[in-house]
């Protein structure tokens, strides 16, 4: 048996969806909570393990693994079912494609550090911010809408790393108001998804009240 220890913030979008993928395999794991908020990503302890300071870590027998994508590609060939990644040379591009737009071309624009650069270095007020944070949401939204296949979720039949990425996703754009009617693919898969048990166990409100 795996020993797997997940570093992580609960409403870290690079966080919840390796705990989506977690869940899915239907893998026991112990969860450590690293405050953000705090700075506890930067204590000397945690940038010995990960010399990025970012979440999620993921430790398996010991050995560390970071960067979320890097993590749920382990876990799909440590733990081969369910796969979230196809093996098949199109199909796998097509969801790696996918799960990019959220978590290459998106969520980095938007996450904890720049948002504080925004508002701490740069002067940002925070309805500025905001318009930023939603205007990146939206230009992800409106490609990965038109990428969306005609499946029950991005992954096709069976949520995948496609999946993974865009719930945490849909969470902060509601979160910051972002208007969703012109992307009724990308809500319909995201109540599928948020309808199964793996998703709702990793949501940031379960896992906080925890």
């Amino acid at each position: 048996m795996t020993s797997l220890v997940l570093h992580d913030y609960f409403r870290s979008s690079a966080s919840y969806r390796v705990r989506i993928a977690l869940n899915l395999k239907r893998l026991a794991y112990e969860r450590v909570e690293i405050s953000l908020i705090a700075g506890e990503q930067k204590s000397d302890s945690y940038l010995a393990q990960n010399a990025q300071g970012f979440v999620p870590l993921l430790v398996a027998d010991g050995q560390t693994i970071i960067q979320s994508l890097a993590i749920i590609d382990w876990l799909d060939r440590a733990f081969p079912e369910p796969r979230l990644i196809p093996d098949a040379a199109m199909p796998r591009a097509v969801a790696l494609a996918q799960a990019q737009v959220v978590a290459c071309d998106i969520h980095p624009l938007n996450n904890l550090r720049v948002l504080k650069y925004l508002k701490r270095d740069l002067g940002l007020n925070e309805q500025t911010k905001d318009r930023w944070y939603r205007h990146w949401i939206i230009e992800g939204f409106d490609a990965l809408e038109a990428m969306a296949g005609d499946g029950r979720y991005l992954g096709g039949e069976t949520p995948g790393i496609a999946d993974c990425c865009l719930v945490p996703q849909m969470y902060n754009a509601r979160r910051f108001e972002v208007p969703l009617d012109a992307y009724p693919r990308l809500v319909a898969i995201d109540a599928a998804c948020t309808g199964l048990d793996a998703f709702q166990r990793a949501h940031p409100d379960a896992v906080k009240a925890a």
